[in-house]
C-alpha cells in the first residue's frame, strides 16, 4: 500500500458487478485516499447516484454536459494519480481500445496520464470472444494493466472465468502499481514457473519436493505491477494464488516442460523458479505398492527427468532472457556459491538464482537470501534476507536494463 493520499478516479461500468464497487469506494477511501466516482450512463440504472456521493464524499456527474464551467472531461483525468475502471465491461472496454469519447468516463481515460487499471466482469462466452481478447491486448499495448477475472459464479447459475475481482484483490493490485512507480516491463511477455513437481510411484505416492511456490508468486506480482504480460505455471503450489494473472497448473516435470514449451517461444524472459524433480520413478505401478510380507523393501529404479532450463537455453529465441534458480546446500565438494556457478555454466541461462537452503530455511517462508549471478557480468548481487516480493523486485531490477 502507498502511504501517500492519491486523487482516484473510480469508473464504474454498466455491469451487474457495481454493486461490488461500493466496497471498492470504501476500502480506497479507509487507505486515506481522494475517490471521484465516474459511472457510466448504464452503471447508473444498477447503482445510483445517491450510493456513490456518499461513499466518496464526492459529486457524481457521468456526462459531459454536468458542470461545464468546470471542463470535468478534461480536468478529473489530469488531476487523477490512478484510475480504477471497476466492472470493465467488454463494451466499455471495447470503446475505450479504440480511443472513443462518446460519455464521462471515456473522456476521462483519454485525458488522464497516470496509471489505469481495468477489472473485468462479463459472462465467460463475452470474455474468451476474440474481439475482447483483441481489445484487452489493445488496452494492454497502451500501457494500461488489465486484470484477469477471478473464475466464478456468473449472473444465473452459470460459472466460469469473466466473475470481477474481489475488491480487496482490486484495490492491492491498483496501489501496489502507484507504489512500485516502476513500468519497465510494460509490454514484455513473461513466463515464470512456480511449485515443485511431483513424479508418481503409484497412486498414492509420489517423489516430490518441499516448495511452496511462493517465490514464482512473488515473481509473478512484481512483474505485473510493473506492466508485463505474465503466465504462471503452477506445480502443486501451496502457497495462495493470486486474482488476476494467467495460470496454468500442472503436476509433473513432463506436464511442466509441455507447458513451458507451448508458449516459451512467444516470451521474451522465462523465469524458472519451479523446483522440478531431478529423477523420476523408472516405471510407475497401476495400483499401490503393498508391503512384503517379509519386511523387505521394493527397489526403486530411477531415471533423469529432462533438463527444462538446459533446452531452453538451446532454443531460445534471440534476445530472450532466461533465469534459472538452484536451490543447493554446500558438502565436502564445494560451498552453495561453488555450486551455483558450476550450474551456471553447465545450464547457459543469463542468470541465475542461488539459495542456500540448509536447514530448510527457505522453503515455505515469507522471505529468503539469495544471491544472483549473471552469466555475462562478473558481479554477484547477494541479498540479504528480505521478503520474496523484495527479492521478486531486485530480480527485476537486474533483468528489465538488459532487456532494453
Amino acid at each position: 500500500m502507498t502511504s501517500k493520499s492519491l486523487n482516484i478516479v473510480l469508473g464504474v461500468g454498466g455491469g451487474i458487478a457495481a454493486y461490488k464497487v461500493a466496497s471498492l469506494v470504501r476500502l480506497l477511501k479507509e487507505s486515506g485516499n481522494d475517490v471521484r466516482v465516474v459511472p457510466t450512463p448504464s452503471a447508473l440504472k444498477f447503482v445510483g447516484t445517491a450510493t456513490w456521493e456518499a461513499l466518496s464524499g464526492n459529486p457524481v456527474v457521468s456526462q459531459v454536459w454536468d458542470n461545464v464551467a468546470e471542463v470535468p472531461h478534461v480536468s478529473i483525468g489530469k488531476n487523477a494519480d490512478l484510475v480504477i475502471v471497476a466492472p470493465a465491461t467488454a463494451d466499455l472496454m471495447s470503446r475505450a481500445a479504440h480511443g472513443a469519447a462518446n460519455d464521462l468516463l471515456t473522456n476521462v481515460l483519454l485525458t488522464a496520464t497516470c496509471p489505469i487499471v481495468y477489472a473485468p466482469a462479463m459472462h465467460t462466452e463475452m470474455w474468451q470472444n476474440p474481439a475482447t481478447q483483441k481489445n484487452v491486448s489493445t488496452l494492454r499495448a497502451h500501457g494500461n494493466v488489465v486484470l484477469e477475472p477471478a473464475v466464478g459464479r456468473l449472473t444465473g447459475s452459470d460459472s466460469g472465468p469473466g466473475r470481477m475481482l474481489e475488491p480487496e484483490e482490486i484495490v492491492a493490485a491498483a496501489l501496489a502499481l502507484v507504489s512500485a512507480q516502476i513500468r519497465d516491463l510494460v509490454g514484455r511477455q513473461i513466463v515464470i514457473t512456480a511449485g515443485g513437481t511431483r513424479e508418481n510411484l503409484d497412486p498414492v505416492r509420489f517423489i516430490g519436493n518441499r516448495s511452496s511456490g511462493k517465490q514464482g508468486i512473488a515473481l509473478a506480482l512484481a512483474a505485473r505491477d510493473r506492466g508485463a504480460d505474465v503466465t504462471l505455471i503452477c506445480a502443486n503450489v501451496t502457497a495462495q494464488i493470486p486474482s488476476g494473472i494467467k495460470t496454468v497448473f500442472v503436476e509433473s516435470g513432463a506436464e511442466l516442460k509441455n507447458a513451458v514449451d507451448a508458449i516459451a517461444s512467444q516470451s521474451d524472459v522465462v523465469v524458472m523458479t519451479a523446483a522440478v524433480a531431478d529423477f523420476a520413478p523408472a516405471h510407475v505401478s497401476d495400483t499401490k505398492i503393498k508391503k512384503a510380507d517379509d519386511g523387505s523393501a521394493p527397489t526403486i529404479e530411477l531415471v533423469r527427468t529432462p533438463d527444462i532450463l538446459a533446452s531452453l537455453v538451446a532454443e531460445r529465441k534471440p534476445g530472450q532472457f532466461i533465469v534459472g534458480f538452484a536451490a543447493e546446500t554446500g558438502d565436502s565438494q564445494a560451498s552453495v556459491l561453488e555450486h551455483g556457478r558450476a550450474k551456471l555454466a553447465r545450464k547457459g541461462c543469463d542468470a541465475l538464482v542461488v539459495n542456500d537452503v540448509t536447514g530448510n530455511h527457505a522453503f515455505g517462508s515469507d522471505d529468503n537470501e539469495v544471491t544472483i549471478l549473471l552469466k555475462d557480468d562478473a558481479r554477484e548481487v547477494h541479498i540479504p534476507r528480505a521478503s520474496k516480493s523484495d527479492i521478486a523486485h531486485a530480480l527485476w531490477d537486474l533483468v528489465a536494463p538488459a532487456l532494453s
